[in-house]
């Protein structure tokens, strides 16, 4: 019954959202408590639904201060000058600009944060595509696949995870998969060269004088002219240089180092009260929103948790596998991580649902390495469950609905699950037991 319970409440959130019925914000907070009340649960929701918002409040903070600095950042006109050049360097040819996404945030990728990754690659990225007329979709959907597939290196959440659950080395997991996700990359660098001829084919090339650019003064992706401080341009990204390092270091906890970073930035570049309150005003809409869902976001994961449907949803995927299914497990085990880890979180399947699925297969044959393999290809697809919260930093960012994104990326989404999951199993990662 919990577990029917769990998948009906992603399913209605799910349905809302994408239909757009109902706002993210609304739907994260009241399909929870009807759930939870048909749970049986009563006045022990309120406990569930806080210790849920706790959990997620890093989070909550760490995006408020982010946007707000990034905002101050276009404001004073710091991405101005690197968007003129980046315009000359592609020519104006939204096929390089779409293709450029996937090679710039595969390479970001490779320190293994999601969350890194996207305010990096977002921050040099929007300017352009906003100049350019580009759908920020494609490049929200580019990324978070791009992520999605690098986020299997040993270093990353999944594979450290399997590895802990199933005690094996990490790399005895990420090496089969390494010429699988090469094919990912492949397939991704595709689908952008696809999505950047049909944008050329919308808005053509943008045609710029390469003598003088920047002379011109007319390439700005700043919009308010009395907010720029181009005196400051090189104060400014040495500031962000330094913050950039220091968030892929994790030297500083993140909500620590944006809020810090907000403020350094505001002395610099709006030491006035009037004009740093203007500065945050014109934020104000988007801060409010974006933190607004996070922070509903853990009343969801709250509810989930806290009824026990979390624990129930797994275990009854697991029941429907027949015994003389079992040669197959490798297989299944990738297929299943697509659903597991989207309705359920990374840590609830990797150490609850992993090693019982390789506990059942080594009376097959199967060795626990090849399970742990098999469990990494749902990640890209992962990324789009509301249980994500850096997906709602890459959302906030990219200026795009999480609705939108998600409708827009999950087919291409389930697609590059299916790629990697091929080529591993042609590769031999996903062994058949005799």
């Amino acid at each position: 019954m919990l577990a029917l319970l769990g998948f009906a409440m992603v399913a209605t959130f799910m349905t809302l959202i994408m239909t757009r019925r109902a706002a993210p914000l609304v739907a994260l907070i009241v399909v929870p408590v009807v759930f939870g009340l048909i749970a049986g649960h009563g006045l022990d929701l309120g406990p569930m639904m806080l210790e849920g918002v706790k959990k997620i409040a890093p989070t909550g903070v760490m995006i408020m201060f982010a946007i707000l600095y990034f905002g101050l950042m276009i404001d004073a006109g710091l991405f101005d000058p690197a968007v003129r050049r980046l315009l000359v360097l592609v020519r104006g040819d939204p096929v390089r600009v779409v293709v450029g996404t996937v090679v710039l945030a595969v390479g970001v990728s490779l320190d293994g944060d999601g969350s890194t990754t996207y305010m990096v690659t977002v921050a040099a990225l929007l300017p352009l595509y906003a100049r350019l007329g580009l759908n920020p979709l494609i490049m929200a959907c580019l990324i978070m696949l791009s992520s999605g597939v690098m986020n299997l290196t040993p270093w990353g959440g999944p594979t450290a995870r399997a590895a802990t659950a199933l005690q094996v080395d990490p790399a005895a997991l990420f090496l089969p998969m390494v010429p699988a996700m090469a094919v990912g990359v492949v397939w991704l660098l595709l689908l952008a060269w696809v999505y950047g001829r049909r944008e050329r084919r919308r808005l053509g090339v943008l045609t710029l004088d390469r003598s003088a650019p920047e002379a011109e003064g007319l390439i700005t992706v700043s919009t308010d002219p009395a907010a720029r401080r181009p005196r400051l341009l090189w104060v400014n990204a040495g500031l962000t240089l330094a913050l950039l390092i220091t968030l892929v270091t994790g030297l500083v906890p993140l909500a620590v180092l944006f809020m810090a970073g907000f403020a350094i930035a505001s002395l610099i570049n709006y030491p006035q009260p009037e004009a740093l309150r203007a500065r945050i005003a014109a934020h104000a809409p988007n801060v409010i929103a974006m933190v607004a869902v996070i922070f509903s976001a853990g009343i969801f994961t709250g509810v989930l948790t806290g009824t026990g449907m979390v624990e129930a949803m797994p275990r009854s995927l697991l029941a429907l596998i027949p015994p003389q299914m079992g040669p197959y497990l490798a297989p299944i085990t990738a297929a299943l991580s697509l659903p597991m880890t989207f309705f359920i979180s990374n840590d609830a399947f990797y150490f609850g649902v992993v090693p019982i699925l390789a506990e059942a297969a080594s009376h097959y044959g199967i060795s626990k390495e090849a399970i742990g393999s098999a469990s990494l290809v749902g990640q890209p697809f992962h990324l789009l469950s509301p249980l994500v919260p850096s997906t709602y930093l890459l959302v906030s960012l990219a200026g795009v609905e999480f609705g939108d994104h998600q409708r827009f990326t999950w087919p291409w989404a389930v697609a590059t699950c299916a790629v990697m999951g091929v080529a591993a199993a042609l590769l031999g990662v996903f062994p058949v037991s005799g």
